[in-house]
């Protein structure tokens, strides 16, 4: 099943489309959903899906409250973060820094669901505020 969408692209990433569409003799559309396609499963880094942190252990959502990304994706973020402050990314890095941020976001999330659950049960004081 498809479904149809309308989008506005800048003139000149339209002008790129369009010339690789006459290159290869095939349809703008098909063109674009198929970068599409290829630029999106990068992020779906998990397939499977996380159960609610309300249904774990209390041993799990502890163990949860110490979650972090893994050392190198954490220094790769950094330095990433750093190169877009400075304005020095590249368009491969570009979609690295997204799909990191897509990670530490994902874990902050997860973390701070465990850390509600965690005062709920009374396994850890609530945050000063």
């Amino acid at each position: 099943m498809n479904t149809q969408v309308m989008i506005n692209l800048p003139n000149e990433t339209y002008y790129q489309v369009e010339h690789l569409a006459q290159l290869t003799r095939r349809n703008i559309a098909d063109i674009l959903a198929e970068t599409i396609q290829l630029a999106l499963p990068p992020l779906k880094l998990r397939t499977e899906v996380e159960p609610p942190v309300s249904t774990l252990s209390n041993v799990a959502v502890t163990a949860l409250l110490q979650l972090q990304m893994k050392p190198e994706q954490d220094r790769r973020l950094s330095l990433l973060l750093h190169r877009q402050q400075a304005n020095r990314l590249t368009r491969p890095e570009r979609y690295e820094l997204l799909v990191l941020m897509q990670i530490y976001q994902e874990g902050l999330l997860r973390k701070a669901q465990a850390l509600h659950e965690a005062v709920k049960r009374g396994l850890c004081p609530p945050l000063e505020p």
